[in-house]
């Protein structure tokens, strides 16, 4: 080291040095000397000197050439033909040339500056280097021979001083063609190569062609030591840092043959658990924002895979609707179609074509059987073919094994279907990661196929148990569906859905988790009563205290227009003990209410500062307020626990809210129930946009002050658009401001 120039002691230390991009052009003189080499000290004085010529040089894969082809770069400069590339470094030598000993003579390359010349030196050397390992590579005799050079290859461009992502890129694409041109390779050979290449794979993900090399690897050989030691990491890198699978399929392929390789391991499941667990991190936050999504990816894609055969080779799959309610009748669709279907006697009336012989290979069977139960159908349809409604009762009679699907996978689509249904499991069991995965599967992106198999909606039933205990409103809320006319988990799971199989255990549990946050209430009790009124009260009949509750409230906010489904309902709640105290309760209610709302009382009132909700309650029990008008609990601490007994109050206009710990649950209930409101005071109120949003729907609120809440200007600007009468707003001290 002692004796070593700094360069040399700064590589021999690992220290970093110069670092050049790699050229593809770029400008420099250009000078040809027609001389021999031992001759060339001699003339770097005379007039060969002063015969430049200035060109613009392209650096292709096999040559040097000029985008001007004239003088001494007529024809491209081949790189096989260049014998040896040094810096000028003789003291009476031009600045900033490079020699390029080619036969008959040397080319010199003059460039701008030191830098430039040693780029320039630099990207033509490795240029050089990699076309000589494209060609050496390209017809291999002895394998033994190529892989020594193979790993020179990955020594050079570790090394090389070039930072640039091609360097590394392109002997990974020089190896996979190698791969792809010779497929007869033994399993030695190939974990030979795949160590050899190892250490580019560090910080490159591998090209498409390699992808495929790598899922052989793991279907032929998934107990070798290459696959948990080699390819661990580069999973890993893909799953960090990967964007877009879509733009590069093979990846996502790579990695689902790797996990199903880890699944093969003695460990089975506990392997890809712990890889799993290594991806999220030990912290409760995964620091990684894109392993979450990319799992999720190919967890999709596998899922797919299982059916696609089916999806691709039956025209006659049922559709979701089907699926979801099994109402269709069998004359209704066509008679059910072998797998082996040939189109050409579905399109057309010609006289039937022999078939082709079959492939020797077995195609994916599948038996598809549909059981319907004619006798509870003309239940639904009503006396003598007539249209009147079915009667609440016979529709739950109506159960989903009636039209259940009976699917049959494979043997390895089977396991393939376990692991990764096991492995959305592990994700929805990370706090941190449950709600990005339930946004990712709000829209359901399984195949219709996938949700009429009763082991898949089985396995997935634990994931949406999981959203359905969750507190977060960002995670239950999920199960509904995207929009209107979409149908999500929570209908999936109904009763009468087809992944509905324990008695509308969990269909209890959405509802319960929805009604406790969703502050769309009443209207989300109209789609309850319209769609699934039946279910809630045959679950409310077996005793189930949600529903009871659930009837309860569409008897109280008037849900249920027609008297005889009213009096179906009363009777329901009647016929058990929880039914009958909680109606009893609501005739209590009820009577109170119109004590309360009857026309008296003073129109003005205004609790003293430091009244709770329980004080409110008790104030609003003692008498008459159906005239009041302005109410005012500033100061005071009621919470939105009060809304319950603000939208008793038919008459009032005007509400003051300022500096209490009223928030957006009671934002969401006052907007259901108090249309009249025309005055709102949220000063200095916990309130947020999720809350502030309901009030759009508040048409006659003239003024509105959200002065220091945590208003946005978008929502600002929504509330704008949306409150015609809004007149008076204050925003200060909030981002609107």
């Amino acid at each position: 080291l002692g004796s070593a120039g700094p360069c040399r002691r700064a590589a021999l230390l690992g220290g970093c040095g110069m670092r050049y991009k790699l050229l593809q052009e770029g400008d420099i003189q250009v000078c040809v000397v027609k001389h021999p080499r031992t001759f060339l000290s001699k003339i770097l004085t005379s007039k060969f000197l002063r015969r430049w010529e200035p060109h613009h040089l392209s650096l292709g894969d096999s040559s040097l050439s000029s985008a001007t082809p004239t003088g001494y770069m007529e024809s491209p400069l081949s790189y096989s033909a260049i014998e040896d590339l040094q810096p000028l470094s003789w003291d009476n030598a031009p600045k900033y040339c490079l020699q390029l000993s080619v036969p008959g003579g040397t080319v010199l390359l003059q460039a701008a500056n030191s830098y430039l010349r040693d780029q320039w030196f630099h990207s033509l050397q490795w240029k050089k280097k990699i076309y000589k390992y494209r060609k050496v590579l390209k017809n291999p005799t002895r394998w033994e021979v190529v892989l020594k050079e193979i790993r020179a290859l990955v020594d050079m461009a570790l090394t090389s001083p070039l930072q640039d992502e091609s360097i590394q890129q392109a002997p990974l694409h020089i190896i996979s063609t190698l791969l792809s041109e010779n497929t007869n390779l033994s399993a030695q050979e190939h974990e030979n190569i795949i160590v050899a290449i190892a250490p580019l794979l560090e910080n490159n993900h591998p090209p498409p062609d390699l992808c495929e090399f790598f899922c052989k690897h793991c279907r032929e050989r998934p107990r070798s030591m290459v696959v948990i030691e080699v390819f661990t990491p580069v999973v890993q890198r893909i799953l960090k840092h990967n964007m877009d699978f879509g733009k590069c399929p093979r990846l996502r392929l790579f990695t689902q043959e790797y996990i199903l390789a880890l699944n093969e391991l003695n460990g089975g499941m506990e392997v890809v658990k712990k890889f799993v667990h290594s991806m999220h991190g030990p912290t409760g936050q995964c620091p990684h924002p894109r392993v979450l999504p990319n799992l999720v990816a190919v967890c999709l894609a596998a899922i797919y895979s299982c059916y696609e055969e089916f999806i691709n080779s039956r025209d006659n799959s049922p559709s979701l609707k089907e699926i979801r309610n099994g109402c269709q009748q069998q004359s209704e669709r066509k008679p059910p179609l072998p797998l082996r279907l040939l189109r050409s006697e579905l399109e057309s009336p010609d006289p039937p074509v022999a078939p082709p012989p079959l492939p020797p290979l077995a195609p994916l069977e599948i038996l598809v059987e549909l059981e319907r139960n004619n006798n509870t159908a003309n239940k639904l349809k009503g006396p003598a073919g007539g249209d009147s409604e079915p009667n609440l009762i016979d529709c739950l009679l109506v159960s989903p094994t009636l039209s259940a699907l009976s699917i049959q996978l494979p043997a390895q689509a089977d396991r393939v279907l376990g692991c990764f249904a096991l492995i959305l499991k592990m994700l929805s069991d990370y706090d941190d990661w449950r709600p990005a995965l339930a946004s990712l599967l709000q829209p359901i992106p399984f195949p219709k196929e996938a949700l009429a198999h009763a082991k898949f909606t089985k396995e997935l039933k634990y994931v949406i148990q999981r959203f359905a205990e969750d507190p977060r409103q960002e995670v239950h809320s999920c199960l509904l569906s995207v929009r209107s006319g979409k149908d999500g988990w929570f209908q999936l799971y109904s009763p009468g859905g087809m992944a509905c199989d324990d008695d509308g255990e969990l269909f209890a549990s959405m509802v319960h988790i929805l009604m406790g946050s969703c502050y769309k209430t009443k209207k989300f009790l109209l789609s309850l009563a319209e769609n699934k009124l039946g279910p809630c009260m045959l679950l409310a009949l077996r005793g189930n205290q949600t529903m009871v509750e659930i009837l309860c409230l569409m008897l109280e906010y008037n849900i249920i227009e027609n008297k005889d489904t009213q009096l179906q309902i009363i009777s329901t709640l009647e016929s058990t003990q929880v039914g009958l105290r909680m109606y009893e309760q609501l005739c209590d209610r009820q009577r109170e209410l119109k004590e309360l709302q009857r026309k008296g009382g003073p129109t003005r009132l205004t609790l003293p500062s430091k009244s709770t909700d329980a004080d409110l309650a008790r104030l609003l029990s003692s008498g008459s307020f159906g005239n009041l008008e302005n109410l005012s609990l500033a100061f005071t601490n009621v919470t939105s626990a009060c809304a319950e007994q603000l939208i008793k109050l038919p008459s009032l206009k005007q509400l003051n809210l300022w500096s209490t710990q009223f928030g957006d649950a009671g934002l969401r209930l006052l907007s259901e129930h108090l249309a009249s409101l025309q005055v709102l005071n949220l000063c200095e109120t916990p309130v947020t946009d999720a809350g502030l949003l309901a009030l759009s729907s508040m048409k006659s609120l003239c003024s509105l002050n959200m002065n220091s809440t945590k208003l946005s200007a978008d929502t600002y600007e929504d509330l704008k658009a949306k409150l015609p009468n809004l007149k008076e707003v204050d925003v200060r001290y909030t981002e609107a401001w």
